[in-house]
């Protein structure tokens, strides 16, 4: 017999990074004990980080396990007959004490070929900015495969890159091919196509603790790179209690949703929705099922949950499949 499913939260997967730090704890309440903790990965089926329960009667199940025992009832019907018993999506806040290195993610069909994944389509939500906190994303001008070499060699490269400030709220969409970098002082939870593929361009010749470098990808970047000027910045409404198109691509669509009070909900069975809490604190409802999240959590509603409550008052993203 199938077990029944509820709204589900994971134990969070959290990372080290050199450019890590602890706001992760201070702000996202995540159960960090190193002061160089990068990112926590709230939601995650990539190898050897697959996400468990850490509520309710499933609680220690992994994803992958709820997934093969019932995908319908987990993923939709429209999620399963496209990604098979795949979870298409992968989920992380991140916490830049220092610059992240200027990287780029490939496409589906590069990734595919090259790594046997996914690409690596991905959006950032900025909950949290320092003064001055900035970040790279594309070129400043449309550019080449040797203008870009020129620079990279030269270590100049950011000159010839588009950095924009970013403040709290600020959202930006990051097709594959987009050359990026998180700057300093940002916190970030990010949205992205289930791949742990990333080409490292230039590390600003850090070392770590050994006094060693990372390793670069440049030859393996040159073919992935879009170089051509892009537009990654989205604007979007703030209704209340209403879902408000952030992004909408092939891969993901996110809504911001300001929840005032009471919200009912209905879902159509096609997709699970996931949502971040990003401020405030909520609710959800459930046929006797009644929990209460904060600042930080981070919840999987599976498909078959087509009609609950919301209620509360909070910043939420929401996240699905279209």
């Amino acid at each position: 017999m199938k077990p029944k499913s509820y709204p589900l939260q994971f134990e969070p997967i959290l990372k080290e990074r050199i450019w890590g730090g602890q706001k992760l704890k201070t702000l996202l309440n995540k159960p960090i004990t190193s002061k160089i903790t990068g990112e926590s990965w709230e939601l995650s089926t990539v190898e050897g980080d697959v996400s468990v329960v850490a509520n309710g009667e499933l609680k220690g199940k992994s994803l992958m396990e709820l997934i093969n025992e019932m995908p319908n009832e987990i993923l939709g019907t429209q999620v399963y007959k496209r990604f098979g018993k795949q979870f298409p999506l992968l989920f992380k806040y991140l916490d830049a004490r220092e610059d992240l290195s200027i990287q780029v993610h490939p496409n589906d069909k590069l990734a595919k070929e090259r790594h046997n994944s996914f690409g690596k389509t991905e959006m950032w939500y900025v909950t949290q900015a320092d003064d001055d906190a900035r970040i790279i994303v594309g070129f400043k001008e449309n550019s080449s495969k040797e203008e870009y070499l020129k620079h990279l060699n030269d270590k100049t490269l950011v000159s010839i890159l588009d950095t924009v400030k970013a403040k709290p709220g600020d959202v930006f969409f990051l097709e594959t091919g987009t050359v990026h970098a998180i700057g300093a002082g940002l916190v970030i939870a990010e949205i992205q196509q289930t791949s742990d593929i990333t080409y490292r361009l230039y590390d600003f010749d850090r070392k770590d603790a050994n006094g060693n470098t990372r390793e670069l990808h440049v030859d393996l970047a040159l073919d992935a790179i879009n170089y051509n000027k892009v537009d990654t910045q989205k604007k979007y409404e703030t209704k209340t209690n209403t879902s408000n198109v952030m992004v909408d691509c092939p891969y993901f669509t996110t809504n911001f949703l300001p929840l005032e009070n009471k919200l009912e909900v209905s879902k159509s069975g096609e997709t699970f929705t996931v949502y971040m809490c990003i401020e405030g604190s909520f609710e959800i409802e459930y046929e006797g099922f009644k929990n209460t999240y904060i600042k930080g959590d981070t919840i999987l509603v599976p498909a078959e949950i087509n009609a609950f409550i919301l209620n509360g008052k909070a910043s939420i993203l929401e996240i699905y499949i279209s």
